[in-house]
């Protein structure tokens, strides 16, 4: 390729939210020149992390990632944010990983690259024609970030920029335990007050009950706050959160959401005030697939015909969202849709239950451009071993249900802790 004229790469904008969109556009190449996009980013687990794209340039010499075809590589076809979507562990990386990120009051930074030819591997060897750093926020300019620890209540409680009040959400993950922000101050990011709440460590799993109050003053702690509207304060879960979403809506008196968001779980667990973090399962039920990838949706199923062994959703009063992928390999959460519908059909209060259902999607529904993980590896609770659990999905699909359903969730958000005629917060 001539080099009398070097090629220009573009990244517009380079620091953005993570579930913003950029524009990637090389210019100044030889027509009908081949060159590999290439984005690159080193986890906070020393692990990389890579997607590239096959593209030709036009007449002009340019290639434009919005607008242009990927021929090969991570993905395929006009994917403006593929190169993000589709990231995968670098070959010859430790295997079942998971990106996520911790420290939420850095980026992650993504390097974006161009290289002559259709190259598949060893990229961090050659030279690039250009390169742009960018940086992927969870939390904007301006977010707060409170470390609470009070009233037996740990977490995090982010703050949106401005005077306030703003709505309020109690955010709870799934049941690996530990605390996790990056949901929170993204939300934060877009005008919610949000607590993400640590409600067992991982050591913790085995020794405790979760007992219903400690959520109910966790709840309670993000109304009672100053810059926060007491009565816009929603519930978004997701897996054992979503779980114990359904035992708060359902089952507390002492609390009222205004809504709840609910990804990935199921109310398939007797109906009782608290939640123990095993959950019930038949261990024969258990089953692996040709990898050997443990498969955990069918440990609660059939689903029970007696309400005695399930979490009473009759009782739900404020409106509701569901978010399911059907191939979630996890949770049987399109059975469990299913059974809520006709629970709430025969409580009267259907009309607060709303359902998105995504095909060729699996368990860990996680906002916009995340990387797709179909199994990753995790310690088994009671003997520690890892173990390649399969969560679900195909790339592509799951990846466009992420960015449909965070963007319908930020909208039911809004509907529903935005819109009333109590006072606004600024957004």
């Amino acid at each position: 390729m001539s080099q009398t004229i070097s090629p220009v790469l573009s990244v517009v904008p380079t620091r953005a939210l993570v579930d913003e969109t950029f524009k990637m556009v090389v210019e100044n190449l030889p027509p009908a020149s081949p060159v590999t996009l290439h984005a690159l980013l080193y986890s906070e687990d020393k692990d990389y992390w890579e997607a590239y794209g096959h593209y030709v340039s036009d007449h002009r010499g340019t290639v434009s990632v919005a607008e242009d075809m990927s021929l090969g590589g991570t993905y395929t076809g006009k994917e403006a944010m593929g190169l993000l979507w589709s990231m995968r562990p670098e070959p010859g990386s430790r295997t079942g990983l998971r990106l996520r990120k911790r420290e939420v009051t850095s980026p992650m930074l993504v390097h974006i690259s161009v290289y002559s030819g259709h190259i598949t591997e060893g990229f961090r060897k050659q030279s690039p024609l250009a390169s742009v750093p960018t940086e992927r926020w969870y939390m904007a300019p301006g977010v707060q970030r409170i470390e609470i620890k009070e009233k037996g209540v740990r977490g995090t409680f982010f703050i949106p920029p401005g005077p306030g009040p703003f709505p309020g959400l109690l955010d709870m993950w799934g049941g690996r335990g530990g605390l996790l922000e990056y949901r929170s101050a993204l939300l934060a990011s877009h005008g919610y007050a949000s607590l993400a709440l640590e409600y067992f460590s991982p050591s913790e799993l085995q020794s405790a009950d979760l007992q219903i109050q400690y959520f109910e003053t966790a709840f309670n702690i993000i109304k009672d706050h100053p810059q926060v509207i007491p009565d816009k304060v929603g519930i978004l879960g997701l897996s054992l959160g979503t779980m114990l979403a359904f035992n708060l809506v359902a089952e507390s008196t002492k609390i009222k959401p205004r809504c709840c968001v609910c990804i990935s779980g199921h109310h398939l667990v007797s109906n009782r005030l608290m939640i123990d973090g095993s959950l019930p399962n038949d261990p024969k039920k258990l089953r692996f697939d040709e990898n050997n990838y443990l498969i955990r949706r069918d440990v609660v199923l059939p689903v029970p015909s007696d309400p005695s062994q399930k979490i009473d959703v009759r009782n739900i009063k404020c409106p509701m969202l569901l978010v399911n992928g059907d191939d979630d390999q996890n949770s049987p959460t399109v059975e469990a849709a299913e059974d809520i519908g006709n629970m709430m059909r025969s409580g009267g209060n259907l009309h607060l239950l709303s359902t998105l259902t995504y095909p060729d999607t699996g368990h860990l529904i996680e906002p916009p451009y995340s990387p797709h993980f179909r199994a990753t590896t995790v310690r088994a609770p009671r003997t520690k071993e890892k173990v390649m659990i399969l969560w679900g999905g195909q790339t592509k699909p799951h990846s466009d249900a992420q960015e449909d359903s965070w963007r319908k969730i930020l909208a039911y958000l809004h509907h529903h802790l935005y819109s009333s005629t109590t006072p606004k917060a600024k957004m």
